[in-house]
Order: structure tokens, then C-alpha cells, then sequence
């Protein structure tokens, strides 16, 4: 039991040290994850932020979201 509670435990941290990377908008807009699925960065390039088309923006932003999680599961 304790053997499968440390392999479980060495299971936990290596979810939570994976990370991935994914982007939209053709890098415009990136995003890394960690296995926990939790956004551990967002980065938007300024010439994707138009103040007339914020839903292109959340467009993005919600395509490479999405792909990270993707590539997680």
C-alpha cells in the first residue's frame, strides 16, 4: 500500500510539473498550461488587440485554450 500511495504521489507531481504550449492567430495569441489544467501563462501580441473586433480576440484566446487542453488529455 505504501508503495502504491508513493507511486501515486510520484504520478501527482509529474501531472503537475507537464506543461504544453499552444497558440492561434498564427502565434498572435499563446497560452501554456500545466497538467492540471491550469493556464499558467497568456501572451497576446499587440497587433492583435483591436479595440473594434474584441471577439476576434476571444476568438483566439479561446482557440489556444482550448488546443492546450487538447494536447493534455
Amino acid at each position: 500500500a505504501q508503495k502504491m500511495k508513493a507511486d501515486l504521489d510520484k504520478a501527482q507531481e509529474e501531472v503537475e510539473a507537464f506543461e504544453t504550449e499552444a497558440q492561434a492567430g498564427g502565434g498572435m495569441v499563446r497560452v501554456r498550461m500545466n497538467g492540471k489544467f491550469h493556464l499558467v501563462s497568456l501572451d497576446i501580441e499587440k497587433e492583435v488587440v483591436n479595440p473594434d473586433d474584441i471577439e476576434m480576440l476571444q476568438d483566439l484566446v479561446r482557440a489556444a485554450v482550448n488546443e492546450a487542453v487538447v494536447r493534455i488529455e
